[in-house]
């Protein structure tokens, strides 16, 4: 699911979830597990990347279609948790996309401190929207950290995926390398990053995190169970049926049945 190995000094932490990466509850708490564990440690820094293909396609949605309203209520705080435990985590995090960063996955590459993409043709955006579910107040805001005011709306409510250059034009991923150089950029970017004296580090991107981590808390507060209700009620598992039968080309069971 999560595998971590350690290549000249750096952790590597690889989503090995199926073809896609996508992101599921197993998937979600485990994220937040290795993550605790790699702080325990102390680790000087962590490259997040993913197996095959795909670097993560988001959330699993027909994991989400079968579990219905039931599963979407112990997911969603889930998927939050895994995207504050990235943001927050106090050392470098150098996320290597090895392919599509698509919606949740998106996401976790932003919420990194910084971001190289394979030069594959690999896709990068949220279609939330589009797809027929609200941001949970954290990917709002880790969203909003990476943007430009403009941009940030468009993209948003445009709900498009970028292709590689657009990508580092929009400020979505920092890099563009050759995909036979992508991990070894990514350790290298780490190894710099790593080399700011630690604390020196942590209480610097804690200030700069704080105004987005006061946002997630206001807008939890205030809205967290609005998102939540609507992940589970019936108009979003049509809106994201048709989604997954338009986009994916397979049928789904209603899972209300």
């Amino acid at each position: 699911m999560i595998e971590v190995r350690e290549e000249t000094g750096i952790p590597i932490v690889e989503l090995a979830h199926g073809r896609a990466n996508a992101l599921d509850l197993e998937l979600c708490h485990r994220m937040v597990e290795v993550l605790g564990d790699l702080e325990r440690a102390a680790a000087p820094a962590v490259v997040l990347t993913g197996r095959g293909t795909i670097f993560c396609a988001g959330v699993d949605l027909v994991r989400l279609l079968d579990g219905g309203a039931a599963y979407a209520r112990e997911f969603v705080p889930a998927l939050v948790a895994a995207f504050r435990h990235l943001f927050t985590f106090p050392r470098p995090v150098v996320a290597a996309l090895n392919g599509h960063a698509v919606a949740g996955g998106c996401i976790l590459a932003c919420a990194a401190d910084r971001r190289l993409l394979a030069d594959t043709g690999a896709r990068v955006g949220v279609p939330e929207l589009r797809v027929g579910v609200p941001f949970p107040p954290s990917a709002i805001e880790v969203m909003r950290t990476t943007l430009t005011p403009a941009r940030f709306r468009s993209l948003i409510y445009g709900g498009a995926t970028l292709e590689p250059l657009a990508a580092r034009e929009w400020g979505l991923v920092d890099e563009v390398v050759p995909a036979d150089e992508l991990m070894s950029a990514a350790r290298a970017a780490a190894r710099d990053l790593a080399s700011i004296p630690a604390d020196v580090f942590r209480v610097t991107k804690q200030q700069m995190r704080m105004p987005a981590l006061s946002q997630m808390d206001r807008a939890d507060a205030e809205y967290g169970a609005d998102v939540l209700r609507i992940w589970m009620q019936d108009s979003t598992f049509e809106s994201v049926g048709a989604w997954v039968n338009r986009t994916l080309k397979r049928s789904v069971r209603d899972p209300r049945s």
